[in-house]
């Protein structure tokens, strides 16, 4: 069976890059870069040792930023010791007890170091010395020996094979560091991906190791992939038809980079030279929209509520107007598997991760539901990433978990309301109109005013002068002050103040 042929569309501008993968005449994938929120978490420096501190075992590192870095001796590498990524933490071995940094290093010394964290406030990036290059399938540790697997992936049989494949693939180059660990992604990788992926992450290597032979100290040699150059190594596929970007610097920058380290990829390349901008081919802007919402519609009249909270994402599947169906089961069942392609298509474009709970209408037929969550697993499976998925539980709800590799798509582009705290929800102008009359006459019991002056939104003070008018004509009776009211346009329905006159 052929897979059905994608297209990806990269917007460049200076401030952001957006990535669109289209398939099915619609968006499936968005993902987005901001220039200035692009951290320096990878990069791999040419250091100066500026100073050694015995005291706290670290050393300040110069690599040409405004306040030096901060190595730790923790994260100096040492020969005995095995550099491991967080995906491969069960492979590591006991340590033995790691040198002083003083007998390991010394000011004016030049090192090799990546960036662990950015720098935060007035304090400068954390590094290490233990290089790690992350690909599509696997992470190269150019200075060990050892191969790994992702802790994650789960099964002695599966892991033995893992390893047993890279260890044949590696076999043919023994003469190169054999430092590698298998990530969740190569679960199902075939041997041509996996080799793929080493040779990538050696040819990287190689020009890292090349340009800290031919540059000075204190100078970035290796920048982690933009979006774009990212793009072209995790998602092009078999599938993918053409890859259209809209800026002719940076297809010329993507042609080189294909070229030198994918050049299967380079073919697939296209300069967009269209009147219309790129996104407003495809509708790009308005499925971003879309994808902001709360409401989902499907093509049948059903929809689809989705709630992303901290802990969780919820999604309620309701029947809204579909009426189409012989019998109201069918009609359940019917909205209910076309739920589940929408569902799978809002995970992706979303990047939904973590726990997501399914709340499908009821299905009192064993069949239907074995058919939609068989239809569900399906959908799924195109995911890139790893999706697992639970049965119905006695609740009739579906959870699944969906690995998390990014911010969500709202938590880029959206912050909290500020007039409801990022609820949803506002209290009623009658709510608030009676927090008023309290807050008067607790004020009217410390102070002694001439006047109260109430001064409100639009809609609260249209209460007052209405269906609470009488409420507040006694209370001016009780206080025997008087009360006025005040309308402030830029007042949210929430916020109101008490003038004291």
């Amino acid at each position: 069976m052929n897979p059905t042929p994608e297209d990806i569309l990269i917007n460049i501008t200076p401030q952001e890059t957006r990535v669109a993968l289209v398939a099915h005449a619609a968006v499936q994938e968005l993902h987005i870069e901001r220039s200035l929120e692009r951290g320096l978490v990878g990069n791999i420096y040419l250091g100066k040792v500026a100073r050694v501190l015995p005291g706290m075992q670290s050393a300040f590192i110069d690599i040409g930023l405004e306040r030096t870095a901060f190595l730790h001796v923790a994260d100096l590498w040492q020969r005995q010791a095995i550099p491991v990524p967080t995906e491969a933490a069960s492979e590591a071995a006991t340590a033995p007890p790691l040198q002083p940094i003083e007998k390991l290093i010394y000011e004016g010394q030049t090192l090799m170091v990546q960036v662990l964290k950015d720098p935060i406030n007035t304090k400068g990036a954390r590094l290490t010395t233990q290089i790690s290059l992350a690909g599509r399938m696997l992470v190269h540790l150019p200075q060990d020996n050892h191969i790994g697997i992702s802790q994650k992936i789960d099964g002695a049989e599966l892991r033995t094979a893992l390893r047993e494949r890279m260890t044949a693939l590696l076999a043919t180059d023994a003469g190169d560091a054999q430092g590698f660990i298998v990530r969740t992604n190569a679960e199902d990788a075939s041997d041509a991906e996996l080799a793929e992926d080493i040779a990538y992450l050696r040819k990287t290597w190689a020009a890292i190791q090349q340009r800290a032979h031919v540059t000075s100290p204190s100078a970035l040699i290796y920048q982690e992939l933009s979006l774009a150059q990212r793009v072209l190594r995790d998602l092009v596929s078999d599938a993918t038809r053409s890859v259209q970007i809209d800026s002719r610097e940076n297809f010329e920058l993507l042609q080189s980079f294909a070229a030198e380290y994918m050049p299967r990829v380079s073919g697939r390349l296209q300069l967009y030279r269209g009147e219309r901008p790129l996104f407003e081919t495809a509708n790009v802007d308005e499925e971003i929209e879309r994808a902001l919402g709360r409401r989902v519609d499907l093509k049948s009249g059903g929809y689809l509520i989705i709630d992303q909270t901290e802990a969780m994402t919820t999604i309620d599947v309701n029947t809204g107007g579909f009426v189409g169906a012989r019998n109201f089961d069918d009609t359940i069942y019917r909205t209910n598997l076309e739920a589940t392609q929408a569902i799978a298509r809002q995970l992706r474009l979303r990047n939904l991760g973590g726990i997501i709970i399914i709340d499908f209408i009821d299905m009192h037929n064993a069949q239907h539901r074995a058919a939609v969550l068989d239809e569900l697993r399906k959908s799924l499976a195109r995911d890139k990433v790893k999706v697992t998925v639970s049965g119905f539980s006695q609740l009739g709800l579906v959870e699944l978990t969906r690995k998390r590799t990014r911010d969500s798509l709202a938590h880029m582009l959206l912050e909290p309301c500020p007039t409801c705290g990022g609820l949803g929800q506002v209290k009623t102008a009658r709510t608030v109109c009676y927090e008023i009359l309290r807050e008067i006459l607790r004020e009217a019991k410390q102070f002694n005013p001439r006047e109260f002056r109430i001064v409100g939104a639009a809609d609260v003070i249209d209460l007052f002068l209405e269906e609470e008018s009488q409420h507040l004509a006694s209370l001016s009776d009780f206080i025997g002050k008087p009360v006025s009211l005040q309308v402030e346009p830029a007042f949210s329905q929430q916020q109101y103040d008490i003038v004291l006159t």
